[in-house]
């Protein structure tokens, strides 16, 4: 039986991931003793286990040599090529450290003390979190039934404050859930005056659902839509902080002005090498869609319940309060994610590699029976 103070120290744990505050909190790392981070198989922050692929790791190596000096040039070129990448103009796109400082400049340029942050409940929290901070009012709305974005109440809501900041993550994380196109085209078409929707693609490189669009043709149209985009999932540059928004020139020069970081020479050489890559997406895609299959097989021949993924990880129902599974599932040396209120039974798993879903297999009986 666990004394008091156990169940203290284990809380502790997850605590810790978001006491640090900031994108490491998100990230989760600091939920973790890194004395531990060898031992640990780690399937708690959505990363990707293969890393930046060979073509990049080359392209980083030439590069450092020139770390020395600014590069602006640099940063330009990979600009005009993520522009490129999705036929658009180079003044359509802003480039950021990862997509969190794309989110950053979104929250400031648009919202204020009257105009709120809308998102889903629950979701990415580094905006909330953004806003809450500079006292900006933040309105979370409850997500549908089968997980996606209740995009009428976040119109409504919209409405009733004259404008704001619509958040959609798509797919949605903590979920892995999608908001099907049809409701995002809704959304759009019916955008109140004064309101941007900002629409996060971090991870719809891994869906392969006909349910699922890009919302980047709507930025082709002129819409008042910001799409983010980001290198730390499938292209496995977590570290390296490589991201991008899409959005109409007067929206992209409305957020510049709060950018305030500076892509590193080595990662943007590293994802101009990715970017030209003309099967790494496919075949990255193809390899995880099997992994995530595999688990969700297995999910189901145990009868375990889950919300059907579309990410890189997946919610399982664990049916009982998550904390004392994540810090058991630590205890036997497997990071899970944090909670993720109000989805207190609901674990969140990063896919990983086939070994560390064995182990996750392994563990996660062990922890749930026990």
């Amino acid at each position: 039986m666990l004394s008091r103070r156990d169940l203290g120290r284990r809380f502790s744990l997850v605590a810790a991931s978001i006491a640090i505050g900031g994108e490491a909190a998100f990230a989760q790392r600091s939920g973790v003793h890194a004395k531990d981070y060898g031992q640990l198989v780690l399937l708690n922050a959505n990363e990707n286990p293969d890393g930046p692929p060979q073509i990049s790791i080359d392209a980083m190596s030439k590069a450092l040599a020139r770390g020395g000096r600014y590069h602006d040039e640099d940063t330009q070129a990979l600009t005009a090529q993520m522009a490129a990448s999705e036929h658009l103009q180079a003044d359509q796109v802003l480039a950021g450290s990862g997509s969190s400082e794309i989110l950053h400049c979104a929250v400031d340029a648009f919202t204020s003390p009257s105009l709120p942050l809308v998102t889903t409940l629950p979701s990415y929290e580094q905006p909330v979190e953004i806003a809450a901070a500079q006292g900006h009012p933040v309105i979370k709305v409850p997500m549908t039934p089968d997980w996606g974005a209740d995009v009428r109440k976040m119109v409504a809501e919209a409405e009733k404050a004259r404008g704001g900041l619509i958040y959609v993550v798509n797919p949605n994380n903590p979920t892995s859930s999608i908001t099907k196109k049809a409701d995002i085209a809704w959304l759009v078409a019916n955008l109140p005056p004064n309101t941007v929707a900002m629409i996060d693609e971090a991870y719809i490189h891994y869906s392969t659902s006909p349910d699922l669009a890009s919302s980047i043709p709507y930025v082709h149209q002129g819409k008042n839509v910001i799409v983010a985009r980001t290198f730390s999932k499938i292209y496995g540059m977590a570290g390296l902080r490589v991201g991008f928004g899409c959005a109409r020139p007067d929206l992209i020069r409305k957020m510049s002005v709060y950018r305030n970081n500076v892509v590193p020479v080595p990662s943007v050489q590293a994802a101009k090498a990715a970017l030209a890559s003309p099967t790494l997406v496919a075949e990255r895609r193809e390899k995880f869609g099997k992994i995530r299959s595999d688990l969700y097989t297995w999910l189901d021949a145990n009868r375990y319940k889950f919300i059907p993924p579309h990410g890189n990880f997946l919610m399982i129902d664990v049916k009982r309060d998550v904390r004392s599974v994540i810090a058991d599932m630590q205890d036997r040396g497997v990071a899970v994610g944090r909670p993720f209120p109000p989805l207190n039974q609901m674990l969140r798993v990063t896919i990983g590699t086939d070994t560390d879903m064995a182990k996750f297999m392994e563990v996660f009986p062990q922890v749930v029976k026990a």
